[in-house]
């Protein structure tokens, strides 16, 4: 599914130059749930942005369920993003003004799904999150797990290839992080490939694999 072959990509900071990826090379299959953990300043925030089609390397390749990504035009990024991918992201990234039915339903609107089949599949999205008996409430009116539960339910109505997660459990406390992550297992167990970006061991050993990056450089952990 993902085959990522000696990616680089540097940047400038501050008239420095900084290697942000440094020949990484990893494969995930689909159907697993891998961690990536690093700390700040590792690369992983790279890495996951070329996972995600959201910047492309310098150098290297990266190959989607068998199509090189370096290929594709920008609209066709942008499709694969909106069909392939599902994010979550540790700030949630709700729309404040919508509900919660109105978040997740909001990608099938892009995608122009009709509207009986949005409705199936908002509902069941909600469903397997826990949530539906909330999709009235605007984010505020949400706890910060339940915003996120809202979050995954978005990324999983598109029936992406991928679920991406970035420090999906940051701003959470430690029961609500359990939760979530309980969730994450729950998703995985349905056949869902599963890649999690982290910098917390304990989230990152929860993984099938778990593989660190540092200074960008990609290692494979035993667990």
């Amino acid at each position: 599914m993902i085959r990522i072959e000696n990616l680089c990509k540097t940047y400038e900071v501050g008239g420095e130059i900084v290697k942000a990826l440094d020949y990484a090379t990893l494969q995930i299959d689909d159907g697993e749930f891998v961690s990536i953990i690093g700390p700040s300043g590792s690369g992983k925030s790279t890495l996951m942005n070329m996972i995600g089609c959201l910047d492309v390397a310098d150098e290297g390749a990266y190959y989607l369920d068998g199509a090189a990504i370096e290929e594709y035009s920008d609209d066709q990024l942008a499709g694969i993003r909106n069909d392939k991918i599902g994010f979550v992201f540790q700030n949630f990234n709700l729309l404040s003004k919508l509900t919660a039915w109105e978040n997740v339903e909001l990608p099938l609107i892009y995608q122009r799904v009709a509207k009986k089949e949005r409705e199936d599949r908002v509902s069941d999205a909600l469903e397997q999150v826990k949530l539906l008996e909330r999709k009235s409430h605007k984010p505020m009116e949400l706890s910060g797990g339940q915003q996120q539960r809202v979050a995954i339910a978005r990324a999983l109505v598109t029936n992406p290839s991928i679920i991406l997660a970035d420090e999906p459990t940051g701003n959470l406390d430690t029961k609500t992080g359990e939760e979530i992550m309980e969730l994450f297992h729950a998703l995985h167990a349905k056949g869902n490939t599963i890649v999690l970006i982290t910098h917390d061991e304990h989230v990152a050993d929860q993984a099938e694999r778990k593989i660190r990056i540092l200074d960008g450089r990609v290692q494979e952990v035993e667990l």
